[in-house]
């Protein structure tokens, strides 16, 4: 009898712990879309996003899927392998769903969500759709308000979940990273930089801004002031509000700079109604919570809320739920 050590069989790049339902999902768009920019518009993603998902799942599966050349789209052997099999868990997700639906259809009540204006996530937006599915007698009470509201709110027990910023942890409450705002500076069409190109740093020290209520060191929103103070910045705070909508209304009336999530300027920049004035620059990176109060009792329908709600979050890369 041969004492040869045998060859260890190689672990497959397939093995299925190594497989993310999302990238799966996001390169069969890619597939059926043609490409990345239109499936980033099908799924309501940003195509950095997109071209991040498809770089991961090659990683995982240790090949290239697809060749994107000079207009040329083609699978590879493990492109068209693997899109295959994403068709086939697509279809297997939404008979899971359906089935659990059947089976837990019964949970019923109301359920009190608070959460901050603008929240942009079509990985959300699909949840939701999920979830009411899956439970359709649990009727959703949704207020949209700012996080120091929210967070002294959650911190009294009146409603049981919250999406906000929370930018330290209160012993009291818990907290899951839900999505990250990336916040970037803009100019208006009617302020003076607007027009001009190259812009440096130093070129902004003595600008006016407009600025969140709650940009101040020590609040939700102090990276913005921190920043700021960081560049020495000696402009002059010209208008402020709590309320985007308000700030953004402001930086296009040519009022000053400000500091904006990316997401929620896109067709504002896309219109020409603002410019990103350091376009390879992101100011600050702001997480926005799911927060809830450790010692309040749960409702049978705000615990089936938040256990699916977690699971997303833990399935689900950061990445890909904003946007």
């Amino acid at each position: 009898m041969s004492n040869a050590a045998q060859p260890s069989k190689p672990v497959s790049p397939l093995s299925p712990e190594r497989l993310d339902w999302n990238l799966l999902r996001t390169f069969m768009f890619v597939v059926q879309e043609r490409g990345i920019s239109r499936a980033a518009t099908a799924l309501h993603l940003s195509q950095p996003a997109v071209s991040q998902a498809l770089k991961r799942l090659e990683d995982a599966v240790g090949g290239t899927l697809l060749y994107r050349r000079n207009g040329e789209f083609r699978l590879t052997g493990l492109g068209e392998a693997l899109y295959g099999i994403a068709r086939d868990m697509y279809g297997m997700v939404a008979r899971i769903d359906e089935a659990a639906a059947q089976d837990e259809g019964e949970i019923a009540g109301t359920l009190r969500l608070m959460l901050i204006s603008k929240i942009q996530s079509a990985a959300y937006d699909e949840f939701l759709m999920q979830f009411h599915r899956r439970y359709p007698k649990i009727e959703f009470y949704v207020d949209v308000m700012q996080s120091t509201f929210i967070l002294d709110a959650l911190s009294k027990r009146i409603p049981a979940l919250g999406i906000c910023l929370c930018r330290k942890a209160i012993d009291s409450l818990e907290r899951r990273i839900f999505m990250r705002h990336r916040y970037v500076m803009v100019c208006g069409r009617n302020h003076p930089l607007f027009s001009r190109r190259n812009i440096q740093v130093e070129d902004l020290l003595d600008q006016s801004f407009v600025s969140f209520a709650s940009d101040q060191l020590g609040d939700t929103l102090s990276p913005l002031t921190i920043f700021r103070d960081q560049q020495g910045f000696t402009g002059r705070i010209v208008g402020t509000s709590p309320y985007v909508e308000e700030i953004r209304r402001m930086v296009i009336a040519g009022m000053g700079l400000s500091c904006l999530p990316e997401h929620m300027i896109r067709q504002d920049i896309l219109a020409g109604d603002l410019k990103r004035v350091l376009p390879d620059d992101v100011m600050a990176e702001i997480d926005v919570f799911l927060t809830w109060h450790k010692q309040r009792k749960l409702s049978l329908a705000e615990q089936t809320f938040l256990g699916a709600l977690e699971r997303f979050l833990e399935r689900t890369p950061i990445e890909m739920r904003g946007g």
